[in-house]
C-alpha cells in the first residue's frame, strides 16, 4: 500500500489489522506498520488495538538513553492516552522515520564536496536524500529534534480521529470532545480508546491535525529547604521492568532453531591480512562446527561460544601488517603537527591571531580512548534463499544493511534487519564491522549464527576516540581579562574519516587515505562556547594516522571544553582572580550560562577554588560549558571536589546546574545528566589505551581505570526552569566533567594535568 501527503486510505491488512494510511512527509513511501487482528495502524507512528492498547514505533536505538520512552511520551500526551497502555515497538528501516537534523549536520560527511546546508534553501532536497537513504541514524541526541513533531502530529491526528468516532455516536461536534486518560468525553458520555479504536479508522484526520496548545513538558517540584527540585514520576520507563527482571532482549539474547555461536580473531590495526594457521591445534575440541577464515579475520563456529573461543586460543593464529600502529609514532606526529604543521582556522572572531603574541601559551593532550561499552559486540543472522536477517544493534540500519549486502553481493532489499537493544554504546555503534562477519558467516554456515567479539577483540577491533594534542595561547590584559585567544588543535579528521566508512561503506585505510589532509570543523567544535573574548581563532591541523578513529558521546565537546575549562583556569589563578566571577565577567553575552554557574555555586557552596593543605585536603574545581544544536542549547556548570587520603586522589562530590530547555521527561533528563557525568569521571581517569604493533596495551575492562561503585562520588543536579526549545540531556553532561576535576585535583595538591586521563601524567 503505497501512501501519500494528502491522501487518506483505509483497508483492510495482513492479520487482519486496519491500516490507516496518513503521513504529512512530501514523499511515498510503503507503510512501516503492520496492524495485527484488532489494530488499526494511525500514521507510521502508532497503533491502537482493540483492547485500548497504544503501540509507539520508535525509530532510534535504544542504548540505554530512553528513547523508548521519551517520543511514546511524546505521542501519549498529544493523544491524551493512559500510559500504562502505552507499548512501544522498534520501527523498521524505512524513509517515513529520516533523521533531517542530522542529515543536514553531518552533510558535509556524506556530500563531501558541496559542503554544509547552512544557509542553504533547498531544505526539500535535503529531505529527499534522508528519506531516500532511509537515514535514521542515532546520534548526538537528535530524538526530540528529528522526531518531536511528527509525533506529536501523529498523536493529534489519531486524537482527533478517536473524537470523530465518539462525536458520531452522540451526535455531537467532535470538536467539543476531549481526550483524556484513553477516554474520549463529552459532558456525560465517555468511551475508551478501546471501543474506539477500529471506528477511529474510518474518520478523515483534519490537516493540519489539532495539536495542543502547549508542547510536551513536565513540571518540578521544588521542596525541602534548598529547594531541590523533585522528578516527577509521572512517565515512568518503559524498559525498566523488563531490564529489573531480565526479559528485556539485547543484542546477546537473540536465539534461533538450530543457531551455532562463533567467537572471532581479528588481526592489529591496520590493514592486517591472516597467515596460515594450524587448525589441527582445535582439532579436539568439542562442540566445534568449523572455522571460517576472513581475510583479516578468523572465526571458529561451535555449539557453543565457549567452545568457539576455546578453539580460536588454541589455534592463536597470526597476522601479518605491513606498518602496524605504534603508540610512540603517533605522539610524535601529534607533536610534529600541533607545533609545525599547516591548518586551517574552523572559527575566527574579530581580529583572529593576527599579531598573535600571547602572553600564556599552555600544551594540552589527549589519549586515544576506548567506548569500553559493557555489551560487548553481538549480532546474529541467517541465509535463506538469498534473504539475509540480522538482529544487530546499530545506530546506523541503513549503513548496517548496505555493508551486510555488500559483502554478500546481494541487494538492499534483500537484507531484512531487525533492530534489537544495545547495552550502551557512547557511538560505539556507529560503526558495522560486525554487520559484515555475521553476513559472510552466516553464508559459510547455512545455519543461523550468532557471532559474539570477546573483550579483547572489542579493544582490538574498535576504533577508538582520536587522540589530540593542542596548543593554547592568550593576550591577557596586565587585570587578567582575555582580549585574544588562539587554539592550534591537531588530531585526524574523525568525522569524515567515520562519513567513508559509514556512507560509501569504504575500509579504514581507504577512508584515512582519503581523508587524510581535510580539515574538520566537527573535530574542534566547542571551543568557543558562550565566553565574549574579543579576537579568537580555532585552527584544526589535521594529523594522519594509521589508527582508525571514531566518535565518542560528548564528540569534540569532551576535549575542547578541557583544553579551555583548564586554560582558563590557570589564567584567572595567575592573575589571582577567582574562578568564577572570572569567568562571569566573559559571559555579558550569555546571562543563562551565569545563572547556570551561580547554581552551581549555591548547590556546592562553592568556595573559591582555594587550595586545600595536607593529607586529607580537599579542593573544588569549577568547569562550565554551552552546546548548540539543532536549534536548541544546552548549558552546564559542573563543580567537583577531590581530596587526598588513604586511597590517593579521589573525586568525593559533583554538582552540576543545567539549563536544557523545556523538560519532557524530568526523570530521563536527570539520569542522562548524571550519566554524563559518570561517564565525563571515566574519561578523565581512564578508558584510554596505548598501542603496540597494532594492538591495545590494555587487554580488559579490570585495566582501563574505570570508577567503580566504590569510586563514584555524591552527584547532585538542579535542573533550571526554560521554556526554551528542549536540547537533550544525553551529551551534555560529558564535556565540562574532566576540566572540572581537573581544576579541583589542581585545587587539592597543586599539581596542574594537562593530559587526558589525567592520573596517566603521573604514572
Amino acid at each position: 500500500m503505497r501512501i501519500s501527503r494528502r491522501g487518506l486510505l483505509a483497508g483492510a491488512a495482513a492479520g487482519g489489522g486496519l491500516l490507516v494510511a496518513w503521513t504529512l512527509m512530501p514523499r511515498e513511501f510503503d507503510n512501516p506498520l503492520s496492524p495485527g487482528p484488532g489494530e488499526a495502524a494511525f500514521d507510521a507512528w502508532l497503533k491502537i488495538a482493540a483492547d485500548g492498547v497504544v503501540t509507539v514505533a520508535v525509530p532510534q536505538l535504544e542504548m540505554g538513553q530512553g528513547v523508548t520512552t521519551l517520543l511514546p511520551q511524546v505521542v501519549a500526551m498529544e493523544l491524551g492516552a493512559d500510559w500504562r497502555q502505552v507499548a512501544v515497538e522498534p520501527a523498521p528501516v524505512s524513509g517515513a522515520y529520516a533523521n533531517v537534523p542530522l542529515a543536514a549536520r553531518w552533510a558535509p560527511l556524506w556530500r563531501p564536496l558541496l559542503g554544509t546546508w547552512e544557509d542553504e534553501p533547498d531544505e526539500l532536497l535535503l529531505r529527499r536524500w534522508a528519506q531516500d537513504n532511509r537515514f535514521t541514524a542515532t546520534a548526538e541526541g537528535t530524538a526530540l529534534a528529528a522526531y518531536e513533531a511528527s509525533c506529536r502530529n501523529a498523536g493529534a491526528a489519531a486524537r482527533a480521529m478517536l473524537a470523530q468516532a465518539a462525536a458520531d455516536r452522540w451526535d455531537v461536534p467532535w470538536e467539543q470532545c476531549r481526550a483524556e486518560n484513553g477516554f474520549i468525553y463529552h459532558d456525560a458520555n465517555r468511551a475508551s480508546f478501546a471501543e474506539l479504536a477500529l471506528e477511529a479508522a474510518s474518520q478523515t484526520p483534519p490537516d493540519p491535525p489539532p495539536l495542543l496548545p502547549d508542547p510536551p513538558a513536565e513540571l518540578a517540584l521544588a521542596t525541602g529547604e534548598d529547594a531541590e527540585r523533585e522528578r516527577v514520576l509521572a512517565w515512568p520507563r518503559l524498559d525498566l521492568p523488563s531490564k529489573v527482571d531480565g526479559s528485556h532482549v539485547f543484542a546477546a539474547d537473540v536465539r534461533l532453531p538450530n543457531m551455532v555461536y562463533a567467537a572471532i580473531r581479528h588481526g592489529p590495526h591496520d590493514r592486517a591480512e591472516l597467515l596460515d594457521f594450524d587448525a589441527s591445534l582445535a582439532s579436539g575440541q568439542r562442540g566445534l562446527v568449523q572455522l571460517v577464515r576472513g581475510k583479516r579475520w578468523l572465526a571458529a563456529v561451535a555449539d557453543n561460544w565457549w567452545a568457539a573461543e576455546e578453539a580460536l586460543r588454541k589455534i592463536a593464529p597470526r597476522f601479518s601488517v605491513e606498518e602496524p600502529v605504534q603508540g610512540a609514532a603517533m605522539a610524535e606526529a601529534l607533536d610534529n603537527r600541533v607545533r609545525r604543521g599547516v591548518g586551517e582556522v574552523m572559527f575566527e572572531r574579530g581580529e583572529g591571531d593576527t599579531g598573535y603574541t600571547p602572553d600564556l601559551a599552555l600544551r594540552y593532550d589527549v589519549a586515544p580512548g576506548l567506548h569500553a561499552t559493557i555489551e560487548t559486540t553481538s549480532a546474529t543472522a541467517q541465509l535463506v534463499d538469498g534473504k539475509l536477517e540480522m538482529w544487530l544493534p546499530t545506530q546506523t540500519p541503513e549503513a548496517a544493511r548496505a555493508a551486510a549486502a555488500g559483502a554478500l553481493g546481494i541487494g538492499h532489499e534483500d537484507v531484512i534487519l531487525y533492530p534489537v537493544a544495545a547495552g550502551g554504546s557512547f557511538d560505539r555503534r556507529l560503526d558495522n564491522q560486525a554487520a559484515i562477519e555475521v553476513a559472510l558467516l552466516a553464508r559459510e554456515t547455512g545455519r543461523p549464527v550468532q557471532l559474539t567479539w570477546s573483550r579483547w577483540q572489542e579493544h582490538v577491533a574498535s576504533y577508538p576516540r582520536p587522540p589530540v594534542a593542542a596548543l593554547l595561547g592568550a593576550r591577557i590584559a596586565p587585570e587578567g581579562s582575555i582580549m585574544g585567544l588562539r587554539a592550534r588543535i591537531a588530531c585526524p579528521p574523525t568525522m569524515p574519516e567515520l562519513g567513508r566508512r559509514m556512507f560509501d561503506n569504504r575500509t579504514s585505510w581507504a577512508a584515512i587515505a582519503e581523508t587524510a589532509n581535510e580539515a574538520d570543523p566537527l573535530s574542534v567544535e566547542g571551543l568557543l562556547a558562550s565566553y565574549a573574548i574579543p579576537d579568537v581563532a580555532v585552527t584544526h591541523v589535521p594529523v594522519r594516522l594509521k589508527l582508525p578513529t571514531s566518535r565518542m558521546r560528548g564528540g569534540a565537546h569532551g576535549y575542547t571544553a578541557f583544553f579551555r575549562e583548564c586554560f582558563l583556569d590557570e589564567a584567572a589563578k595567575r592573575h589571582e582572580r577567582e574562578p568564577l566571577s572570572y569567568r562571569v565577567a566573559m559571559l555579558g553575552q550569555d546571562p543563562r550560562m551565569v545563572a547556570v554557574l551561580q547554581a552551581a555555586a549555591q548547590l556546592a557552596a562553592w568556595d573559591g577554588g582555594q587550595q586545600g593543605g595536607g593529607i586529607g585536603g580537599a579542593g573544588q574545581g569549577l568547569a562550565c560549558h554551552r552546546m548548540d544544536l539543532f536549534g536548541a542549547t544546552g548549558r552546564i556548570a559542573v563543580i567537583a571536589e577531590a581530596a587526598r587520603g588513604e586511597g590517593g586522589l579521589r573525586v568525593r562530590k559533583l554538582f552540576a546546574a543545567a539549563d536544557i530547555g523545556r523538560v519532557v521527561n524530568r526523570d530521563i533528563a536527570l539520569q542522562q545528566i548524571e550519566g554524563g557525568l559518570v561517564f565525563g569521571l571515566a574519561m578523565a581517569l581512564g578508558c584510554d589505551t596505548d598501542y603496540a604493533d597494532g594492538l591495545p596495551t590494555n587487554h580488559r575492562l579490570s585495566s582501563l581505570s574505570l570508577p567503580s561503585l566504590a569510586d563514584c562520588p555524591e552527584i547532585h543536579v538542579s535542573l533550571l526552569s526554560s521554556s526554551a526549545e528542549p536540547f537533550d540531556p544525553g551529551e551534555i553532561g560529558v564535556p565540562a566533567t574532566a576540566p572540572a576535576i581537573a581544576n579541583a585535583f589542581h585545587a587539592a595538591t597543586g599539581l596542574r594535568l594537562r593530559r587526558l586521563p589525567l592520573l596517566s601524567a603521573l604514572t
